[in-house]
């Protein structure tokens, strides 16, 4: 059967359901948890809510964090260790990382990546070396802040973030590559089917009831039920009561993150995890940023512009004062390439500071003093305040200019944020899951029958994160729940 099965094949799936194993949802956790289900002898039908399978997984920039010395590592010329990729993300997902889950990651890194390119995705040997959201190449191996401080000061630094072959948005070509790694292993999907709830016999998880077109039906799963259904952005009552940061901002999702298989998940006894916690992306161009200063609304620097632009982001958003600009000098706005312009030009110039602060409605002097400032630890070659990288370091000479990072880009000529505030985001809170993908109820014991993976789970996040990691996290859990599921 196709993996978009469709009209009588759907129907023909509804009535004759005889499987060990019913994975809902059809992202990159659901892809691997069905894989890897049925590679270990279970008869596997994935249940996906859209019209083919996807999932906001597509639609990412498909970068997969991994590490620990992966062949597209060595190529590239860096020898990484598990545990300098465990100390980076230690730091960069935390704090209240999930170091148990994390070290198993990490751990397991360099098999998951061969795994992975057995299963079709494909990595090319060849390094992106500059701060990028997407790199606008169809290089395999891009740098994620681990060069920048304080990162670099806490491990080795190596770029980690694999990605497929395509200029800006990736996730297509990974998920093409795993639907049809599925259908290899014969597993059996059904689409525009919502599951509503779980079916529950003496306390096990045995199957889902489904809705299609309007039909009630019950899929049974003699092993159990794995979730993979995403996160809950697309939930603003969900949002509200636990991450209300995310309100009123763009969505990173294909619509349908909204929630369902934790809610439904919790109806049967299970435990969530740091509901609060969530990514946030602003509309800062790192080309543009790392050669010049970022700012907030009083004019003042606050971090260090060449790091992860997740890490900037979720500085600005959270920490300080909007709105937020990017102030550069004409040499530096020439000197980015023009495929990483992505369309963003300055909103604002001048020939002086104080105009462009006037210009800003910045408090007056405050930007002379910290292009003051900042001019005269780059001309000394030296950040001591944010500890830039001295690659990006340069004096700022007039004429100036500067970006109103709320704006919006267009990568690949798709708008990256909700173009009201310029940022979006998505959670990373959700059930609460052993290393196995087994969900756990509030007591902490197993709940029978019943894993999770993917966005749909805390994963192992805590308050921090990194491109890649979500992808990861979903893949490789994914990969733990099917095994443990089907050997069940």
């Amino acid at each position: 059967m196709s993996p978009a099965a469709s009209g009588d094949q759907v129907q023909d799936a509804l009535v004759d359901v005889d499987v060990d194993v019913v994975v809902v949802g059809f992202g990159i956790a659901g892809a691997c948890a069905a894989i890897s289900a049925a590679e270990a002898g279970a008869s596997v039908l994935v249940v996906e809510r859209a019209g083919a399978p996807g999932g906001s997984s597509a639609l990412s920039g498909g970068e997969i964090y991994l590490g620990g010395g992966t062949p597209v590592q060595q190529a590239c010329g860096f020898d990484d260790t598990a545990d300098d990729m465990f100390a980076f993300l230690n730091a960069a997902l935390g704090p209240h990382a999930d170091e148990e889950k994390l070290r198993v990651y990490c751990n397991d890194s360099a098999e998951h990546f061969r795994w992975l390119v057995d299963h079709g995705v494909e990595f090319r040997p060849s390094l992106y070396d500059a701060p990028t959201w997407m790199p606008p190449t169809t290089d395999g191996l891009m740098w994620l802040g681990e060069n920048s401080w304080p990162f670099d000061t806490v491990a080795r630094p190596a770029p980690r973030g694999h990605r497929p072959p395509a200029p800006h948005f990736a996730g297509k070509l990974l998920m093409d590559a795993l639907v049809a790694a599925a259908e290899d292993v014969g597993i059996r999907t059904i689409v525009d089917t919502r599951v509503s709830s779980l079916l529950v016999e003496s306390g096990r998880v045995v199957g889902v009831r489904v809705r299609h077109y309007g039909e009630e039906r019950e899929l049974r799963a003699r092993k159990g039920v794995v979730l993979a259904t995403g996160g809950f952005v697309d939930n603003e009552e969900m949002l509200a009561a636990h991450a209300p940061a995310l309100l009123g901002h763009g969505k990173v999702s294909d619509g349908l993150d909204d929630g369902s298989g934790i809610r439904m998940a919790q109806v049967v006894g299970a435990a969530t995890r740091r509901m609060h916690a969530h990514e946030v992306a602003l509309t800062v161009l790192p080309a543009l940023a790392a050669r010049g200063i970022l700012v907030n609304a009083h004019g003042q620097r606050f971090i260090n512009e060449d790091t992860y632009p997740g890490t900037i982001s979720h500085a600005a958003v959270v920490h300080q004062p909007g709105p937020w600009w990017v102030v550069v000098d004409e040499a530096g706005f020439d000197d980015v390439p023009a495929a990483d312009l992505w369309g963003v030009r300055p909103t604002h110039a001048a020939e002086t500071l104080a105009e462009l602060e006037a210009d800003l409605g910045m408090p007056p002097g405050s930007l002379e003093a910290t292009v003051s400032a900042y001019n005269r630890c780059a001309e000394q070659g030296e950040d001591p305040l944010f500890h830039k990288a001295a690659r990006w370091l340069r004096p700022l000479r007039p004429p100036y200019a500067a970006v109103d990072v709320a704006a919006g880009f267009h990568p690949g000529d798709r708008d990256s944020a909700a173009p009201a505030t310029g940022v979006a985001g998505f959670t990373l809170g959700g059930l609460h899951t052993s290393v196995d993908g087994e969900v756990l109820s509030l007591t902490g014991a197993p709940v029978p029958g019943l894993f999770a993976a993917g966005r749909a789970t805390a994963g192992m996040h805590g308050d921090g994160y990194i491109s890649g990691t979500s992808l990861g996290d979903g893949s490789y859990f994914g990969r733990r729940a099917g095994r443990a599921l089907a050997d069940s």
